[in-house]
């Protein structure tokens, strides 16, 4: 499952041809990171965890990475320890807190094997990727193309503004995004 594919960068840009694939596939590989910054991981990834938890159990241990498709093993990092099948476990995937189904607790430090990811892309989620793509694309054209008059006010300007560095997120990419923006987390 990819965030944006090469042929719907280049629909976006009205691309027919070739001759910049491997450049554009670089930006749409590129915008994965910054996007998943806002809304957390979209591409489905397992992630491995390492949770120490208090000697005297916790109700519940939160991942590190939402939102969570599944859980693929909770098991002991110390030999010894307390193994819990991931059918006696309740996942919250948006929220990533794990607890047991019957109310007991969990003790560690426990090593957490999870998938991390949406399941699919969210159409909007996609279309804030082609923007992106587009208003990083811009980049290409600069004054040779009659854009240097644009001014900073615009969504789309790739100009620099005085004493600044620009901005890589166009506002209207992050008002699509804010749907799916992860909440404040504490680790």
């Amino acid at each position: 499952m990819a965030l944006l594919t090469l042929a719907e960068a280049k629909a976006q840009l009205n691309i027919t041809d070739t001759a910049n694939d491997t450049e554009l596939q670089a930006y749409v590989d590129g915008v994965t990171a910054a996007i998943e910054a806002h809304v957390g991981p979209v591409e489905n990834r397992t992630v491995t965890e390492k949770h120490d938890l208090s000697r005297c159990g916790v109700r519940q241990l939160v991942l590190r990475q939402t939102p969570a498709v599944s859980l693929t093993s909770v098991s002991p990092v110390l030999s010894g320890g307390t193994t819990y099948t991931v059918a006696s476990l309740d996942l919250d995937g948006p929220t990533g807190v794990v607890c047991r189904l019957d109310g007991g607790r969990l003790y560690g430090p426990l090593r957490v094997v999870y998938v991390a990811g949406r399941g699919t892309v969210a159409p909007t989620i996609n279309l804030a990727a082609r923007i992106m793509v587009q208003h990083l694309w811009r980049t290409q054209y600069g004054a040779s193309r009659g854009l240097a008059a644009v001014g900073g006010g615009d969504d789309y300007s790739v100009t620099e503004p005085v004493g600044g560095w620009g901005y890589a997120i166009p506002n209207r990419v992050l008002e699509l995004l804010e749907p799916y923006k992860l909440g404040p987390a504490v680790l």
